[in-house]
């Protein structure tokens, strides 16, 4: 074990759990037991601290961001919170119901209930039906975009179509090409750049806040790449070379200013970030294995 992994191990479960998956190698085992940890100790003990007794954050299910229902159990999932959990559940079951109150699905919405639904195994009557929506939203470039319901002609958007592209990748049924063909959307545009200009299409897609919210930006596209099976691209070169770039002479990643809006707390103090590092050299280590 290098110095950097024994650094990183001495963070919170939720990182702990990583580097004993992604870069040490440990056993499945050790792996399980320590994200266990994350319903118990450290940040995901503290967000499972707030919720309210029905099963919500903040009273709300959607907004405020980033404290509500939607955005509390995004965090839980990223922080590895396992699938099944009792509060996820419960705080599933509220979203449904608030989905039942929908006049029409807005697609980055549905993305993240199918995702968190997924993801956490809850058995929803109504899900196969939200993702066929999905399926029907894909645009003729390959993406997806909020902004359109009719017009397949319309440009995607990089945050909608990352937010319904790990949704289909959580989703256990079958989705066909979609997946494909939204991959093939990102690796057109070399996962960030505009395909008219080559410059970077989102300016703050080359900064990585511990939680990107609804926000697409590199780290996370690349995390997805890393994570839905598909080998390293060349097309990724550039977005490979963005990470890499942002390591500090330490050798260790930064921490970013969160987006604007109350959060339930800090995760880490500016400087180097344990969070980031190892997200960072999970997704470097993917690449550079091709």
């Amino acid at each position: 074990m290098n110095a950097d992994e024994q650094w990183l191990l001495e963070g919170d479960p939720a990182i702990r759990w990583r580097v004993l998956r992604d870069l040490t190698g440990a056993a499945a085992a050790e792996v399980t037991r320590e994200r266990n940890r994350v319903a118990t100790e450290g940040w995901g003990a503290r967000l499972l601290a707030e919720q309210d007794d029905d099963g919500r954050w903040s009273g709300a299910d959607y907004a405020p961001k980033w404290t509500s229902t939607t955005y509390t159990l995004l965090r839980l999932l990223w922080l590895g919170l396992p699938p099944g959990h009792p509060a996820a559940l419960t705080a599933c079951e509220r979203l449904w119901e608030w989905r039942a109150r929908w006049r029409v699905p807005e697609t980055c919405i549905a993305g993240i209930l199918v995702r968190l639904t997924s993801h956490f195994r809850y058995d929803a009557e109504g899900l196969d039906d939200l993702v066929a929506y999905l399926l029907d939203q894909q645009l003729a470039d390959g993406g997806w975009n909020c902004a359109t319901r009719t017009d397949k002609g319309k440009h995607g958007s990089f945050h909608t179509s990352i937010q319904v592209l790990e949704a289909l990748d959580a989703y256990p049924g079958d989705t066909g090409d979609a997946a494909r063909k939204g991959r093939e959307f990102f690796l057109r545009h070399r996962l960030y750049q505009s395909h008219r200009t080559g410059e970077v299409a989102i300016r703050a897609s080359v900064r990585f806040p511990a939680f990107p919210e609804w926000h697409f930006d590199v780290l996370r596209g690349l995390e997805y790449f890393a994570g839905a099976g598909a080998g390293p691209d060349e097309r990724l070169g550039d977005a490979a070379a963005v990470v890499e770039r942002a390591r500090r002479r330490d050798g260790r990643w930064p921490t970013y200013a969160e987006y604007p809006g109350r959060q339930w707390f800090p995760l880490e103090p500016p400087g180097a970030s344990r969070w980031n590092t190892a997200r960072a050299l999970r997704v470097l280590r993917w690449w550079n294995g091709r």
